[in-house]
């Protein structure tokens, strides 16, 4: 049961693999009982024409789908909110992007919550050239969007799949995927610019400093999630006034292997002041 008097607010984010398949496998369970406030959803993979009536519409929720309507079963991102956002947003003004589903945001008191799926990219790819571009794209909505954010008194945070692992510790096996998309020396150095340039914060790492992990996503191949050999690649990425308010962060990772409902796990970060009303 959630509190009556609420003093913080809680946001959580998950690439879930598939709505369809994982509403079938626990996602819906997983829901019911969050007492996140925000949820941000990455690679729904489904139109709200293909999934069931109480996962398109959630008791207690309002809801922001954005299927790729370029690309049919493929990405799609959703944001779901328990108070009624004030403005909704899908893309961030690319010709090439908008439609691919891969990033939305919503307005709340005070608060902008993003749900952004980066593509993941394939060395020596066109995929790779895609991902690039996008980097290169998202990279000046980010510095506007903080802009924006600043001039209305707003925080703001971008939740979600950056398919980046920014440092050594954000995967187990690290050397030998230094040539692997997802960790190449560029990647790393774009979302460093995230970080140093755009100034914004790394939520979880802020509050989990020099220590592996915690990581986000396991392979489902051989029996990386059983020796916890993976990737910290779904972050909380805020502007510090937010970021200074975070509490806790913490992965919601499935207690075993057959009871993982995505290959990904739930990102959950409470932060101080109830941006919500009662």
């Amino acid at each position: 049961m959630r509190s009556t008097t609420r003093t913080t607010t809680t946001v959580t984010t998950v690439n879930v693999n598939g709505l369809r398949a994982a509403s079938g496998k626990g996602y819906v369970e997983w829901l019911d009982a969050t007492e996140a406030d925000v949820v941000c959803l990455q690679e729904v993979r489904a139109e709200q024409k293909q999934l069931a009536a109480h996962v398109v519409e959630p008791a207690g929720w309002h809801v922001l789908w954005a299927p790729s309507t370029t690309a049919k079963g493929r990405a799609g991102v959703a944001l779901l909110s328990r108070h009624e956002p004030q403005a909704r947003r899908i893309g961030f003004g690319s010709d090439e992007f908008d439609g691919s589903g891969r990033y939305a945001e919503i307005d709340l008191p005070g608060l902008t919550v993003a749900s952004l799926y980066l593509p993941s990219g394939e060395v020596g790819t066109e995929r790779q050239d895609e991902k690039e571009r996008f980097m290169g794209e998202f990279l000046d909505h980010l510095k506007a969007l903080r802009e924006r954010a600043a001039s209305q008194g707003r925080e703001v945070v971008v939740c979600g799949d950056w398919n980046i692992a920014h440092q050594e510790a954000d995967l187990k096996n690290w050397k030998a995927n230094q040539k692997n998309a997802g960790f190449l020396p560029e990647e790393r150095a774009w979302l460093s610019r995230v970080f140093d340039e755009v100034g914004y914060v790394d939520t979880v790492r802020k509050l989990h400093p020099d220590v592996a992990g915690p990581y986000s996503w396991w392979s489902y191949r051989g029996r990386a999630f059983d020796s916890d050999a993976g990737w910290r690649i779904d972050y909380q990425v805020a502007t510090p006034g937010l970021a200074d308010r975070a509490l806790t962060a913490r992965v919601e990772r499935a207690a075993s292997h057959p009871e993982r409902w995505s290959d990904h796990a739930p990102v959950t970060v409470t932060y101080d002041g109830a941006i919500l009303p009662e």
